[in-house]
């Protein structure tokens, strides 16, 4: 897709400049930041069993943090070492030794009084479990009976009663390609990933607008271009490495915006501890913050579209590249007369920005010779994710922003392995190579020897409410098979997933840990297998970065839990039990046959089979899909996507509330406080003159609440967009309303409407059934 090869990582300018600097009080003392040295510390002494373990992860395996890439201490973006806290709080994943027996067996109360992150803590699954109803205690189990009583249960089914799910923790490509495989192979559709509650709008999105859902550029594209803007994305947070990429964009030149209701500290400015001058004094990151409202990014991005026509009308050629949009997109006429057709006020009321702020990022981006447009889940969690992301597309197309340097578009992954997911087949929309459609799917049963079933299948979510229905339903869920996740604090209306998964027959939980979600009843059985680690992973494995780098990550010597098994061994194990007659056609004898396969069957992972070293990687793609704007569609044509502005009402004096991350990796804490404003998980965040208008005082408690769930809190005051709150996920997704998905990439909404209330205010009139008619206004207006 693109004949540019990436050329590799560029050094870093060792000069100090001033200008960049947050303060001159060394370490920024006083100020509410990230301890580095202490955490790197804390690591150490968590690990003091493993020391020499851990070091050989970090220095040669590919890190199983976010999806930056790096490998080793290394990536192919900056020379230097690079290591950040993320990956190091997860290191304790992989050294810590199995649960005490004594611990695992408890009666099953003792162990539901623990939160997720105390259960973590008590180490590894040791060996395969089981409990059924009335036991008091999981009771040991063998693979041969555990996979015996799985595949017992799999042959009495309709393949459309039983699914897959595979989070992305640390997970392989090799996994993902056997587990979709296997599960086409018995008969379902119904497998599905973590890709599904973060990304999968970004996918789709891009496949209509250009044809390929993935990043079309590089890191390195950062450093040196004209405009870098981060939409949704708290990259300082969750992809902590990238900070250094941001400072060396900064060095360049490049301005840095950022889009978000909340005028995020961590990036605001950052201390990065591998670069002395930042280490000392800190580095100024945004150059400017557009605080939109929740959910009024489209209105924002129509409101830059309606001014670059309106440029355009003064001057031809002032906002708008014609001459690359003449030859390499479609449909500008019907999204001109869309944008155009908003009114200035409809647009400022929506996106909560003056036509002034909206006019100001459209000139900016008007004047740039290129730019490049990073998001992540502030924009995909929506029900309108989809459209989110197709704006953004238009934006790139108008511009030019697209298939050359230093331009793109990154939505930027928060997990190591989630890139690869679909890319290897693991959801009920794609296969290796491609999608569904009767062309790949002929191509790919082709090749595997068996029939692809016709039927569609299901979304996680769906699959998860196909768990109520009646008995004789076609489509009733009675075994779900999960390699990690935890619904219980992934998914709205935690209360609802919780009688999803006492509803099931059977529930497998592969994983190396136990969390909240293992510890729920089943009608029949909860199984509980124990997994090997990606650096345990014999023949080693592979993942694949945001800007699509296939990493090799080798087998790692170290202790072993001794009965934990290769994730993609165990799917083949159990093929074999179900359909022992042809289990051969999916029977891998080692790690880099699986990659042979991939190779042939995903043809834009050909080179992965070459992989076999730790450092290795290929890039699949080259350094920029779309190179020179001939894009991977049927006419070689990107498209411009006309989208409504979504419908965003609510009561007067009420507020939109949206979820976000603080200390943790995905939904596993690792602080209750975060360490860039001091917030811990239970505080609200909120506009100071909002807390004033509703008499709220700083630290009060407080009540948030609508006809879903209730919230209890206290009120933080932050710079936050005004009517707008922020609560931390996954505690404040008692809130989120359950079945609520966006239509064409199936993720649930994370946005809704609520309440808030002084908690003295609240409890004082429950009893007069003030909060009941409160819902009830709020339902009669929103609905």
């Amino acid at each position: 897709m693109g004949k540019t090869k990436h050329t590799g990582p560029v050094k870093l300018t060792k000069i100090p400049d001033p200008k960049h600097w947050v303060s001159k009080v060394p370490f920024g003392l006083g100020k509410v930041k990230p301890h580095h040295i202490r955490e790197t510390m804390k690591v150490v002494w968590e690990n003091k069993d493993n020391l020499p373990y851990a070091t050989r992860i970090l220095s040669n395996g590919v890190c199983d943090g976010c999806a930056l890439g790096v490998s080793g201490l290394q990536d192919q973006t900056l020379t230097g070492p690079h290591l950040c806290t993320t990956r190091l709080n997860v290191l304790r994943l992989n050294t810590m030794p199995s649960i005490k027996e004594d611990i695992l067996h408890a009666d099953i109360d003792e162990l539901r009084k623990m939160s997720s992150t105390e259960l973590r803590k008590l180490g590894r699954i040791p060996y395969p479990l089981i409990r059924k109803p009335g036991d008091r205690s999981f009771t040991r189990l063998t693979w041969d009976e555990a996979l015996d009583t799985i595949a017992k249960k799999m042959t009495k089914l309709d393949p459309k009663q039983f699914a897959f799910y595979l989070t992305s923790r640390g997970i392989t490509n090799e996994t993902y390609y056997t587990a979709g495989k296997v599960a086409r192979f018995l008969g379902t559709n119904n497998i599905d990933n973590a890709s599904r509650i973060c990304h999968s709008p970004s996918k789709t999105a891009l496949s209509r607008s250009i044809g390929v859902g993935a990043s079309t550029c590089n890191y390195k594209d950062w450093i040196g271009t004209d405009v870098l803007v981060f939409w949704g994305s708290v990259a300082a947070n969750n992809q902590p490495v990238s900070t250094k990429y941001m400072y060396a964009a900064k060095r360049k030149g490049t301005k840095i915006i950022i889009i978000n209701p909340y005028y995020e500290p961590s990036m605001d400015h950052y201390w990065i501890p591998s670069i002395p001058d930042s280490a000392l004094f800190g580095t100024k990151i945004a150059d400017d913050v557009y605080q939109v409202n929740i959910g009024g990014d489209i209105a924002f991005m129509h409101g830059i579209i309606k001014h670059w026509f309106e440029m355009e009308e003064v001057e031809s050629g002032s906002a708008i590249d014609h001459d690359f949009v003449n030859k390499h997109a479609n449909g500008i006429e019907e999204l001109k007369e869309k944008s155009v057709a908003y009114d200035w006020d409809q647009l400022v009321q929506s996106s909560g920005l003056s036509k002034e702020r909206m006019v100001e990022l459209a000139e900016l981006l008007a004047r740039s010779n290129s730019a490049v447009f990073v998001w992540s889940m502030g924009l995909t969690q929506h029900r309108f994710g989809t459209d989110n992301v197709s704006q953004v597309a238009n934006l790139a197309l108008l511009r030019g922003f697209i298939g050359r340097e230093h331009c793109g578009l990154m939505p930027i992954r928060g997990h190591s392995g989630v890139q690869g997911s679909g890319e290897m087949g693991s959801d009920p929309f794609s296969l290796p190579g491609g999608g569904m459609d009767d062309e790949n799917k002929t191509r790919v049963q082709q090749y595997w020897g068996f029939e692809i079933p016709e039927w569609q299948g299901d979304i996680v979510g769906v699959s998860l409410e196909n768990s109520l229905l009646p008995e004789d339903h076609e489509r009733k869920l009675q075994l779900y098979y999960m390699s990690g996740g935890n619904f219980l604090e992934t998914m709205p209306d935690p209360e609802f997933v919780k009688q999803c998964l006492e509803n099931l027959d059977i529930r497998v939980h592969q994983d190396i840990i136990l969390n909240t979600s293992t510890l729920v009843d089943a009608k029949e059985a909860v199984i509980v297998l124990p997994a090997m680690t990606r650096y345990e992973q014999p023949g080693g494995g592979t993942s694949t970065s945001t800007e699509r780098m296939v990493y090799f990550s080798p087998e790692i010597k170290g202790p072993r839990i001794a009965e934990a098994r290769s994730e993609w061994e165990i799917y083949i194990d159990l093929a074999k039990r179900v359909k022992p007659d042809q289990y051969e056609l999916v029977n891998f004898q080692s790690a880099n046959k699986i990659r042979d396969e991939i190779a042939i069957t995903a043809p834009n992972y050909s080179g992965i089979q070459e992989l076999k070293n730790s450092g290795d990687v290929f890039q699949w793609g080259g350094a920029w899909l779309c190179e020179d704007g001939i894009c991977p569609t049927p006419d070689g044509k990107g498209n411009l996507i006309t989208v409504e502005i979504p419908e965003l009402r609510k009561p007067e004096g009420h507020f939109y509330v949206t979820t976000r991350r603080g200390k943790q990796f995905n939904s596993m804490i690792y602080n209750d406080s975060d360490p860039f404003n001091d917030a811990d998980r239970f505080d609200v965040l909120m506009n100071q003159a909002d807390g004033q208008k509703h008499g709220i005082k700083e630290q009060e408690a407080i009540v948030v609440y609508n006809q879903f769930g209730t919230f209890n809190g206290r009120a933080k005051f932050v710079e936050l967009k005004s009517e707008n709150i922020e609560v931390h996920w996954p505690e404040g997704n008692t809130l989120i309303p359950k079945g609520v998905y966006e239509k064409y990439a199936g993720i649930p909404e994370y946005n809704t409407t609520v309440i808030v209330e002084r908690a003295e205010t609240f409890y004082a009139h429950k009893d007069t059934k003030y909060a009941e008619k409160r819902i009830a206004e709020l339902e009669m207006d929103v609905n």
